[in-house]
């Protein structure tokens, strides 16, 4: 299945997940085309990379695994980032495109919380 890509802000993958593990806390949803996870109140995410250097989306329930995605982004072109139509005000969808450059697909999703800001902070009102 493709998508059309919308005009919006393209990241390198590298950089979209560097700047993810530090706002880990402001997903609201992760997932593909087949699977979410929904953030929820008595839940915390927590990224990192397996063995072989896959970055792995993990939502924890205390010391419980609720759920875990293991991303293979070896065919990820870009992020490209999109505020969110319809949810809440400032939310952002970072999709990560893959494919052909003839016909792109959002392979992995993340729903943010906000923006991606190039250095540190959130905007007012948001914390980690």
């Amino acid at each position: 299945m493709s998508v059309t890509v919308e005009t919006g802000t393209t990241i390198a993958f590298d950089r979209f997940w560097l700047w993810l593990r530090h706002h880990a806390n402001c997903i609201v949803r992760a997932g593909t085309v087949d699977t979410f996870l929904h953030d929820q109140e008595a839940f915390h995410w927590h990224l990192d990379e397996d063995a072989e250097r896959n970055p792995v989306v993990q939502m924890i329930w205390g010391k419980l695994l609720v759920g875990e995605m293991v991303l293979d982004v070896r065919d990820v072109l870009y992020v490209e980032a999109t505020p969110e139509e319809g949810g809440e005000p400032d939310q952002f969808l970072f999709e990560l495109v893959g494919g052909s450059k003839e016909e792109p697909y959002a392979v992995y999703h993340f729903l943010v919380a906000h923006g991606f800001e190039e250095e540190g902070g959130h905007p007012a009102g948001l914390k980690h």
